[in-house]
């Protein structure tokens, strides 16, 4: 079950399906259930926006990319488990915490002091023929109950070790549900426990990535601005600092100068210190888009400047549309 943000998250500029306009039917995930029956889990259709599908390397799928209140470590069961076959175990994702909730300062002056003040990351000292990137996302695709109220969608993580020609290889775990409120956990334990789980405890297997052209981030801030789309707003740039990092192990002097990007824009909030989904301290900046009554969020480490995680939130009411959680990045010479 992957969407197109994972895809291009992966593919990136050398994605051959960017330009392609791909419109299938508007299906609830309700009905694709019970069109589908239990054994069809995996191959059902997000209901609110297109997908698309890239085969790879003869037939192979590629995929996915790339708070004081945290839920829990991902190494541990979520609590509270349905009754019956457990299928729809999973936990209501709980928005990150802000220092600053009400009345944030513009975050322009603190992004700005943070790009002077960042760290080497342990990875700018490492080498290696391969990039590795581990990485947690949740909400793309979404499952929408019949009536557009009830969503749900499986979290999954993805390791994938790339070298400077595109080959390597990738392993991706699909992991339980997650739900954006109570009301969408009640809804979806119900359904989903009439089905047996879905390829939730099968033995993740190392899918070879194809060659392709990959082209480092520029230094030079007015083509790093032009790769993080700024000219369509900070929402945008938002997404293409979570593609950025998803895919690349970014050097210091371009983790600085994105911080600056980001604070000649207008718009974003300083939030403070928060923890991210992974229990990791950071300081956050937001974006209010209400226009689209979203919300986008990205939470940096303190000492080096790197993206630790990137989330999209509704504002009206607030809750979780998407998260991406960078667990690690760095350099290797050895897949697995």
């Amino acid at each position: 079950m992957f969407g197109a943000e994972r895809t291009r998250t992966l593919l990136g500029p050398a994605d051959p399906a960017r330009t392609a306009a791909v419109a299938p039917p508007r299906v609830s995930a309700h009905d694709l259930i019970n069109q589908a029956g239990g054994t069809a889990m995996a191959a059902r259709r997000r209901p609110v926006r297109p997908t698309r599908r890239l085969v790879l390397a003869a037939g192979t799928l590629a995929v996915a990319a790339g708070a004081v209140a945290v839920l829990q470590p991902f190494d541990r069961p979520a609590p509270d488990g349905p009754r019956g076959s457990g299928s729809a175990a999973g936990p209501v994702l709980v928005p990150v915490a802000y220092q600053f909730a009400a009345d944030p300062p513009a975050a322009g002056p603190h992004l700005r002091a943070l790009a002077g003040r960042i760290k080497d990351a342990e990875y700018d000292h490492q080498g290696g023929r391969y990039t590795y990137h581990h990485t947690k996302v949740w909400g793309d695709p979404v499952m929408s109950s019949a009536d557009g109220r009830h969503h749900v969608a499986f979290a999954s993580e993805t390791k994938v070790w790339q070298a400077a020609d595109g080959t390597g290889g990738q392993v991706n775990k699909q992991l339980e549900p997650e739900y954006p409120d109570q009301e969408s956990r009640d809804y979806w334990r119900r359904e989903l426990d009439r089905r047996p789980a879905a390829g939730l405890h099968a033995n993740p297997t190392m899918i070879p990535l194809p060659p392709m052209e990959l082209t480092p981030p520029p230094a030079d801030p007015s083509r790093l601005r032009e790769l993080l789309k700024v000219k369509y707003g900070p929402g945008a740039a938002s997404k293409e600092v979570s593609t950025l990092y998803g895919q690349y192990v970014v050097p210091r002097a371009i983790r600085a100068e994105v911080l600056r990007v980001l604070a000649d824009l207008p718009g974003f909030r300083w939030r403070g210190q928060v923890t991210d989904r992974a229990g990791r301290a950071g300081v956050a900046v937001t974006f209010d888009d209400r226009e689209h009554d979203a919300q986008s969020l990205l939470i940096f480490d303190p000492e080096t400047g790197e993206l630790l995680a990137h989330e999209r939130l509704t504002l009206s009411p607030v809750r979780i549309s998407s998260y991406q959680v960078i667990l690690d990045a760095g350099r290797t010479d050895r897949m697995g």
